[in-house]
């Protein structure tokens, strides 16, 4: 049993030069959303340096200057991306549910902080229009999985928290994979808070939203909607293939992304974007730039 419920990786206001771990003192707050809005969150801090190892509450409590994701990008490795994984989306991109899950891989330099950290819109995706948004739940395993059946799945996990699977559409669908167009750099912001499985024993109960830049849901959908459930991805994922411990499992998106809108909706430097996921999790804020 974890000896957590949320926890949070940040850099203290007391000491800039650290990165603590540790979980909010307020068990219902929605982390990114109070930090957005200028509010002092505070931590009570833990021993260990890593969420995969995060050691117990040291007594002590400290208020987050900047908030990180969960995980570091060597920690998380490969990021593993399920797509075309709700039945609404894929009634809206007209195609057939898939037989089996459809893999993709991002490489760990897709991995991102979010909001107060920017997210980077690449050159070329500006170049064509083409930067989109896809609200998703990540998953996080917490021990070394291979080969392990759907019964058994969930034992794997660590936790689950927020992402955006932020995509070049040109780029998509010039080609027939989706490895090079949804794995640029900071492609992947996750957080801020990661959610053990004791919050969460069913995550197809979760509420997704995905919030445009002027606050409308732009996406919205349940996990019970997915095609492929999470034990069934973790476990199609590890057959004969070891996913280490902090490998994250991005899930899918809903309907509701800018390619399919009419008109097209495409992200811009300066827009923010917010994925929701509720209850326990929160809200992942995300403010672009332009690549420089």
């Amino acid at each position: 049993m974890a000896s957590w419920k949320r926890l949070v990786r940040f850099v203290p206001k007391s000491d800039s030069s650290k990165v603590l771990i540790g979980q909010p003192t307020d068990d219902d707050l929605d982390v990114g959303l109070a930090l957005r809005d200028g509010k002092e969150v505070t931590v009570d801090v833990f021993s260990g340096s890593s969420v995969l190892s995060p050691g117990q509450s040291n007594g002590q409590n400290a208020v987050i200057d900047r908030v990180l994701s969960p995980l570091t990008q060597v920690e998380a490795g490969t990021i593993r991306c399920v797509g075309l994984n709700y039945k609404q989306h894929a009634a809206e991109a007209k195609m057939d549910l898939p037989p089996v899950p459809t893999l993709f891989m991002k490489p760990q330099t897709a991995l991102a902080d979010p909001w107060p950290a920017p997210t980077v819109l690449p050159k070329q995706t500006l170049e064509t229009d083409s930067g989109d948004f896809e609200s998703e739940l990540a998953v996080v395993i917490g021990k070394t999985c291979k080969n392990v059946s759907e019964g058994d799945a969930m034992d794997y996990v660590l936790g689950y928290t927020a992402s955006n699977d932020i995509s070049s559409r040109a780029a998509q669908f010039a080609q027939t994979q989706w490895s090079y167009s949804k794995g640029f750099d900071g492609s992947c912001p996750i957080g801020p808070t990661i959610v053990s499985p004791t919050l969460i024993p069913d995550p197809a109960k979760l509420k997704l939203r995905g919030l445009g830049n002027d606050g409308s849901a732009l996406q919205e959908c349940g996990l019970d909607d997915l095609i492929f459930s999470i034990p069934k991805i973790i476990s199609f994922l590890s057959q004969s293939t070891t996913l280490p411990p902090g490998t994250v499992i991005i899930t899918g998106t809903p309907a509701g992304v800018g390619f399919a809108k009419k008109p097209k909706y495409t992200l811009k430097p300066g827009e923010e974007f917010r994925v929701e996921i509720l209850p326990y999790i929160g809200t992942l804020c995300s403010v672009f730039e332009a690549e420089k």
